[in-house]
């Protein structure tokens, strides 16, 4: 290549001062699609534990269990109004459903047990947070999901707690 001015300019294939005009997924990012896919999962699986919580509650003495179910459930609608808002911003309508794990944790009858069991429960809901997101670009799903990370490790340190289960280390 010679210096000449006549020679034109190399073609360069995507410059830096388009990269904010890249799409999402070619940054490495969640698109749309998958967002919607994983806060649905989310969605069903904390209206599952609404219910849980609601019908655990009403069989539970008073007490640390009681205490625990109540605040649970608020915890978990409280997640569920936020995924819903979310899901709406990104043009879907929020899923009805109750999560297939309502049925499951309802068939145990010892409360312990259904408490330790909706414990693995919140750890499948903070796994899949941990996993989506890194790829959260949007700032504000972003800050609410790790709200909602941080909460639900929360609620498993505390029915551990509750139900005198330590995890191991």
């Amino acid at each position: 290549m010679s210096n000449r001015p006549n020679d034109d300019p190399p073609e360069v294939g995507s410059p830096a001062c388009y990269m904010h005009e890249a799409d999402d997924v070619y940054m490495g990012y969640a698109g749309r699609d998958e967002l919607v896919e994983t806060l649905t999962g989310l969605i069903e699986a904390e209206r599952a534990g609404t219910h849980i919580a609601i019908e655990s509650a009403r069989g539970a003495e008073p007490g640390a269990y009681a205490a625990f179910l109540r605040d649970l459930q608020d915890d978990e609608a409280h997640w569920c109004a936020m995924l819903a808002g979310h899901l709406r911003r990104l043009g879907a309508t929020p899923s009805s459903k109750v999560g297939d794990f309502f049925g499951k944790a309802m068939a145990i009858a010892d409360l312990r047990e259904r408490i330790l069991f909706v414990n693995r429960g919140q750890g499948w809901v903070a796994r899949k947070l941990r996993e989506i997101l890194p790829r959260v670009r949007d700032d504000g799903l972003h800050a609410d999901l790790a709200a909602m990370l941080r909460s639900h490790e929360t609620n498993i340190a505390r029915a551990n707690e509750v139900a005198g289960h330590r995890a191991p280390r």
